[in-house]
């Protein structure tokens, strides 16, 4: 396992004080370094099989199925269960008490007892029992207008409306995905060095790939009839993302530094080709057009979010036409992304991730240091003075905040204590800002820096004054992790949770992105992705910006 505080630093990657905003976080696209790009790659070139060895579906649609595929030399099983649900019980909330579906990753292949075990456990979810051989556990929805569709049309000799598939572009959508020792399932730690699992949430990617298989196979199995394989292929499987994966880029700095280190450092490699071939040309055209007919089916109801799409629609074709008519000069993909630099963020992200797509013979590596294997870094100054003038350095946009205007403080971050998941606060008309969680880094750097001031002895200070320790360790990690802060400020008025959201699932590798609101979306996993028996072939890792054919 690489790590990319081993490798060195490559030249002309773009700043953090460029990338490290939530402005474009928010714009990010899924590339080819996206972690189910990465598992469906893995899985093509190992020759991975998908077998299902159990389906005990009944007439209505309910009872259970196992699947079974062998990743980095080991099995894994996916044991699915469907329940019935009533309507009024359906809901996209984490909290919610009962499901369509319930999937547990089983560590093997488990056996008759074992499946009798999670068939029983794995609807209860929080109530339930797991053990260190039960790796991922998930529950999901029916999107209810879609899958009766095409129960329906597969029951009349039909296939599903075209448009429909499209505009919602799954059969599920899943309201968690839950790993490491959640509810008492695996530690991570357990599995993380085995080949095919050791990559950012790659037992929870391979899930969701085996979860579409199930939905597809489900609609068929009630239709009695099969999905028309371009269909079956556009159809993904939904998320709905709240407020609770939010603070997981700021409580994991390292881990964020490196996704971002390996999305920047692809950038400048292929950046820096003198030239490219008439192939990679041509590859680049058609990918852009992809993009294109892309963007073009993906709707948003909300009007501010539309209006973002209706530009970059816009601005996408424009350049498209750029590309076209002065796309033979030198260096053509640094011509290209400064090109983009025309236009707003999410045009400008998008042509990031056109331009990687082609070339993942210069860039894949990457994929294998996007863990965090370092632990905390000691500090590396030894009187306030030296930590001072690092503030300076790499916290100088903190120091600019203006703490004292309310707006600056407007948020606060704490946990439910009724339904322990993250929530925002208004720390001007709300109850609970005492119970705050540390996210306001922000703040606590710049109150670190005036209190260093008072100081001329470093280890005097922090015995004296423990408040600011975690100040003290994110300035250290950002010092060795560059891309380990988001340079914002998370309690501001103007803080919008979304964005964090949409950077964090893009490496995931989301897309069609439809925000409910500034602090929760739906998305889509895996459409386009390869079908069970199409891992052999080149759609195993051909499918960024997928479009139904």
């Amino acid at each position: 396992m690489k790590d990319l505080d081993h490798i060195a630093p490559e030249p002309g990657l773009r700043p953090p004080e460029t990338v490290m905003r939530l402005s474009r976080m928010g714009a990010m696209f899924p590339s080819r370094l996206s972690f189910l790009r990465a598992l469906t790659r893995r899985l093509h070139h190992e020759g991975a099989r998908l077998t299902r060895p159990v389906w005990e579906i009944d007439a209505q649609g309910y009872g259970h199925a196992v699947y079974t595929i062998a990743v980095g030399g080991r099995p894994y099983s996916l044991v699915a269960v469907s329940s019935h649900l009533p309507d009024d019980l359906r809901s996209d909330r984490v909290i919610a008490t009962a499901w369509d579906t319930a999937y547990v990753l089983f560590d093997g292949v488990p056996g008759a007892a074992d499946i009798a075990r999670l068939v029983a456990e794995a609807p209860k979810q929080e109530a339930a029992r797991f053990s260190e051989r039960d790796l991922v556990l998930s529950r999901a929805n029916r999107s209810v207008r879609l899958f009766s569709h095409v129960v329906e049309r597969l029951r009349a000799g039909q296939q599903p409306d075209p448009a429909l598939i499209d505009s919602v572009g799954y059969l599920m959508r899943t309201t968690a995905v839950y790993g490491n020792g959640k509810f008492g399932i695996a530690d991570r730690a357990l599995y993380a060095d085995r080949p095919g699992l050791s990559g950012p949430f790659a037992a929870e990617m391979l899930t969701v790939w085996m979860i579409r298989t199930f939905t597809h196979e489900l609609v068929e199995h009630l239709g009695g009839a099969p999905l028309d394989r371009d269909i079956k292929r556009h159809l993904g499987i939904g998320n709905a993302t709240g407020l609770g994966m939010a603070p997981f880029l700021v409580s994991h700095p390292v881990l964020l530094h490196n996704w971002m280190t390996a999305r920047e450092t692809a950038l400048a490699r292929v950046r820096r080709l003198p030239a490219l071939d008439d192939a990679a040309r041509g590859t680049l055209h058609a990918l852009a057009e992809r993009a294109q007919r892309h963007l073009d089916s993906w709707t948003l109801p909300d009007p501010h979010h539309a209006a973002i799409l209706a530009r970059l629609r816009q601005d996408w074709a424009e350049l498209r036409v750029w590309m076209r008519d002065g796309f033979l000069q030198d260096a053509p993909l640094d011509a290209l992304i400064r090109r983009a630099e025309r236009y707003d963020a999410p045009t400008q992200e998008l042509a990031v991730s056109l331009a990687i797509e082609p070339f993942g013979r210069l860039v894949d590596d990457l994929c294998d240091g996007m863990n965090d294997n370092s632990g905390l870094a000691p500090l590396p100054f030894a009187t306030p003075q030296e930590a001072r003038r690092a503030i300076e350095r790499h916290f100088d946009w903190a120091l600019a905040l203006r703490f004292d205007d309310p707006d600056e403080t407007r948020q606060f971050w704490y946990v439910s204590e009724e339904k322990l998941e993250p929530r925002l606060g208004d720390r001007h008309s709300e109850d609970g800002a005492e119970r705050e969680s540390p996210l306001d880094i922000a703040r606590r750097v710049q109150e670190l820096y005036h209190a260093l001031d008072e100081s001329c002895d470093l280890r005097a200070f922090r015995a004296a004054s423990p408040e600011h320790e975690l100040a003290l360790t994110r300035l250290a990690c950002v010092m060795r992790h560059p891309y380990s802060e988001i340079r914002d400020n998370l309690i501001g008025a103007g803080c919008l949770p979304i964005d964090m959201l949409r950077s964090k699932l893009s490496f995931f590798g989301a897309t069609k992105f439809d925000p409910k609101s500034d602090r929760w979306t739906r998305v889509t996993l895996a459409q386009g992705a390869p079908l069970p028996d199409e891992l052999h072939s080149p759609r195993a890792d051909d499918w960024w910006m997928a479009v139904r054919a």
